[in-house]
């Protein structure tokens, strides 16, 4: 779908574009990170746990949307890594509270800088003003969308 074409008005279709379009954008941004980086999984735990702050693997696996399996794989990978530490809940010992450490946090700013550096030069190479500001304008939009699935 070419810049000024149409955008389908039935949800269905709408959909299918959104998809599209933000699958290629995900996946030409994760050609630019090497081999045995992280995983988009990894990166959203370590994302969600930096903007939400402490959280248990329970409740990360709720908000990911995966099993607690799946989850338990990707927060020992983190851990491996020392990107996030695991400490026992003060209130109940039994469960886990876990934190982005200090190289996870740095690892997370190189990544966000790489993509979004090369957000940029497309976004000023490609778009003028006027394009960028309805790009912006959009973005709340794309977030609900995110939250809601």
């Amino acid at each position: 779908m070419a810049d000024g074409e149409p955008v389908p008005a039935d949800s269905e279709q709408l959909g299918t574009a959104l998809r599209l379009v933000i699958g290629r954008i995900a996946r030409r941004l994760r050609q630019t990170h090497q081999v045995g980086e992280l995983t988009l999984s990894e990166v959203s735990v370590l994302a969600r746990l930096e903007r939400d702050g402490a959280s248990t693997p329970g409740a990360l696996a709720e908000q990911e949307r995966v099993r607690p399996q799946a989850m338990a794989t990707t927060l020992a990978a983190l851990e491996d890594r020392g990107l996030l530490l695991r400490r026992p809940d003060a209130t109940d010992g039994r469960r886990a509270v876990l934190t982005v450490t200090e190289s996870g946090a740095t690892m997370l700013l190189n990544r966000r800088s790489e993509s979004a550096r090369r957000l940029a030069t497309v976004l000023d190479s490609e778009f003028d003003a006027a394009q960028r500001d309805r790009l912006s304008a959009v973005l709340p939009l794309l977030e609900r969308l995110a939250e809601n699935l």
